[in-house]
């Protein structure tokens, strides 16, 4: 159940975005929503004990797009939700790089981070994106972790 007629937005994209213009802009003429609640996932340096050198994000144009859409159209139905604004980032990315935000509004708190955490379980896990890790011992393909999966089956 929406608390307004706003559109999701999705972006998925190459360049870098600006964490608090995405916060501007799902703050702006919002004057129905009182919770704004986002998240940031970056490149780390460190997985599985190994020194990661970057990450490089693959996806399939088109379907990506769709299956984000189908996600928050689930998350709206859920919960009482206004705007929502999902960037995922693709190619090579260096240590320390923003990967994806999520922001989600809503009048109340908990309908705000329930969804937002909603939404980015699924991105850890089904959403049609392809993580390769660069390390100092080669180069491998990242599958969704069990405790990813075993989070987003919760839902």
């Amino acid at each position: 159940m929406t608390t307004e007629n706003y559109a999701p937005e999705i972006s998925i994209q190459s360049v870098d975005f600006n964490l608090a213009d995405e916060v501007a802009l799902l703050e702006k003429d919002n004057a129905i929503d009182g919770a704004v609640v986002t998240f940031t996932g970056r490149v780390r340096n460190k997985n599985e004990g190994k020194d990661v050198t970057s990450l490089t994000l693959e996806h399939y144009p088109g379907m990506t797009e769709k299956s984000l859409a189908k996600i928050i159209s689930q998350a709206k139905e859920r919960w009482r939700i206004g705007r929502v604004k999902v960037i995922h980032r693709v190619g090579k990315l260096a240590i320390g790089e923003q990967i994806v935000f999520v922001g989600v509004t809503s009048m109340h708190r908990q309908d705000a981070f329930a969804a937002n955490e909603f939404i980015m379980d699924y991105l850890k896990v089904q959403a049609p994106f392809w993580k390769k890790e660069n390390t100092n011992q080669g180069e491998q393909w990242l599958a969704a972790k069990t405790s990813d999966e075993n989070k987003a089956a919760k839902w």
